[in-house]
């Protein structure tokens, strides 16, 4: 388990593939807010759910200047099928290795049905165009967790 990162710390830089296995840099990013969400698995009910509340409110989280990326240890074929599956418009990125997760404090110890286990612990993060923290939340609700994004940024 890694340390929980909080707001002010300089985010984790990372090169990821997206779906179709192009890589995707958060560097590539700077100068732009950028909201980077972990999830446990693409295509389970609950980050199905996320991943849909995050592709219907895409245009006003751009339009506010916001870029989004999704991020979890599935492999990039499974991200192309939950993609096309349900119409996803913004990079899902796969991170097999868990290293990206781990340097977020995204994976580890957590209680899932009444049980300690290891996984991906759902959580969010803003980076500021500086490339700083801006929100660091975890352990987040799949459902409704967007548009209390939303409103903790004012949008």
């Amino acid at each position: 388990m890694s340390d929980r990162l909080s707001v002010g710390d300089a985010a984790p830089e990372f090169t990821l593939p997206d779906a179709d296995g192009n890589e995707v840099s958060l560097t590539d990013l700077r100068g732009k807010n950028v909201i980077i969400y972990f999830y446990p698995a693409a295509m389970t009910p609950g980050c199905t759910k996320q991943a849909c509340d995050f592709r219907d409110s895409l245009d006003s989280l751009q339009a506010a200047g916001y870029a989004v990326l999704g991020i979890s240890p599935d492999k990039p074929e499974k991200l192309a099928k939950f993609r096309d599956r349900d119409g996803v418009t913004f990079p899902l990125l796969s991170d097999t290795e868990k290293a990206v997760l781990l340097a977020y404090g995204a994976f580890g110890e957590k209680t899932m049905y009444g049980k300690k286990v290891t996984g991906v612990i759902r959580s969010t993060f803003v980076v500021d165009a500086d490339g700083k923290i801006a929100v660091a939340q975890y352990n987040v609700k799949a459902t409704g967790h967007v548009a209390k994004l939303r409103r903790d940024l004012g949008l």
